[in-house]
């Protein structure tokens, strides 16, 4: 069962200031998740959470975050720049981009940023355009299949990000001649896991590797990056990640395979965007429309420009109509949006109390990727992020877009007055 953060009484008098759609946060939520995943990994003296920034790329959200003790996770300029805006620099910004261009390199060092390289040929291009650093990190894609037990989880060998292990191995060593002098090694092998065996299987196929790069080039890894992948169960049938099972796990495979090795003192980083954010965002929306012909339909006042997932990938978002909670899910509607594509879709075929014009849903799991893939096809516009504070009162931290923004890049766009 999911159940909103926000009643329709407070939404009620929310839209009184700040109109549907919005999203919105969970302040309050937000904290208690970065304690909990702390105290998940308090057992490694080192260890960091870097928040993956393209999740939710709001200042407010990250402030918060690094309140908790978070770093950031950066994979463009523009989240180095928001990253140093708020005062997170330095060994606080992990970089980890791909095909990336020699001006972000340039930035990341810089801020004095980790930078994550991704490619065994970036090395010349980064020594070329700003030098090496004295801390740098390498990805590996073991290639392959990635499976848990008799599950394929995810297909590396298909994927364009990382170095094979012969080329990290040269990586190293070539970093070292170089002048590096602290080195790392990250991955990302799975997107949006619900089983706790994912970080503890990746981590020991990454202290594994870790233990051979020390044998074969005498560099010995300081920080091991098990990057995200712990995702969060959009179905209400799904029990959630269990973060302090998953971080005993980690432990677990770290005292088998890295302290044997003289290696106990390795930290381990995580960069979590989905686990942090996803339940503690919501977008709300108002039914406006409703259409009765080989199905029934409900329209509302948002579309994929607002959520982007369920029209890009077929994503399952639950959906709550507030004040009807408790009755009975008896009507089948599809829940539309206003853009000129058919798979302007948030739900298909899903059975929802009956809906009346006027009626407000809350969307669940919206707090990651969801704003943030917001684009403007067909002239639409972003909406507004609000906040619900710990006190329970409401910050707007991202006014929603007016034509005018729409207009802005347009040189000398018929010199209106908009």
């Amino acid at each position: 069962m999911k159940t909103p953060f926000v009643t329709k009484e407070q939404v009620e008098e929310i839209v009184k200031t700040y109109p549907t759609p919005f999203h919105i946060y969970d302040e309050k939520a937000i904290r208690e998740n970065a304690r909990k995943l702390k105290q998940a990994f308090s057992w490694n003296k080192g260890y960091k959470e870097y928040f993956a920034v393209k999740a939710t790329p709001n200042p407010s959200i990250l402030r918060i975050l690094h309140e908790e003790g978070c770093g950031t996770d950066c994979s463009s300029l523009t989240e180095l720049m928001m990253s140093e805006k708020i005062g997170v620099t330095g060994n606080e910004i992990m970089f980890s981009s791909n095909d990336t261009p020699a001006e972000e390199f340039v930035k990341a060092r810089e801020l004095g940023a980790t930078i994550n390289l991704d490619d065994y040929t970036h090395i010349q291009f980064l020594n070329e355009t700003c030098g090496i650093p004295e801390r740098i990190s390498c990805r590996f894609n073991p290639g392959g299949k990635f499976s848990i037990a008799t599950t394929i989880m995810d297909n590396p060998g298909d994927a364009k990000y990382g170095m094979t292990k012969d080329q990290i191995i040269k990586a190293y060593s070539e970093l070292k001649e170089l002048g590096a002098k602290e080195f790392g090694m990250h991955s990302f092998l799975a997107s949006n896991t619900v089983t706790n065996e994912y970080y503890p299987t990746l981590a020991k196929i990454l202290f594994e590797v870790a233990v051979e790069i020390k044998e074969k080039t005498g560099v010995k890894l300081s920080f091991i990056n098990l990057s995200g992948g712990v995702g969060v169960p959009y179905t209400p049938d799904k029990e959630p990640n269990d973060i302090l099972a998953i971080g005993e796990g980690v432990r677990k495979v770290y005292e088998e395979v890295l302290v044997p090795a003289g290696m106990g003192d390795v930290a381990i980083f995580t960069e979590l965007g989905r686990f942090m954010l996803a339940p503690y965002g919501q977008l709300v929306v108002k039914a406006i429309h409703e259409k009765h012909i080989y199905k029934e339909y409900i329209g509302v006042d948002a579309c994929a420009v607002n959520l982007m997932r369920p029209a890009m990938y077929g994503a399952y978002h639950h959906i709550t109509v507030l004040g009807k909670e408790n009755a009975e899910c008896d009507h089948l509607y599809d829940v539309t949006g206003s853009l000129c594509e058919n798979n302007d879709k948030f739900a298909v075929d899903r059975m929802l109390p009956k809906i009346d014009m006027g009626d407000y849903l809350v969307i669940h799991d919206t707090g990651a990727h969801g704003f943030a893939m917001g684009y403007n096809y067909n002239g639409k516009l972003k909406s507004a992020e609000l906040l619900l504070r710990e006190d329970g009162s409401v910050l707007q931290i991202r006014r929603k877009e007016t034509p005018a923004d729409y207009f802005a890049t347009l040189e000398g766009f018929w010199n209106l007055d908009i």
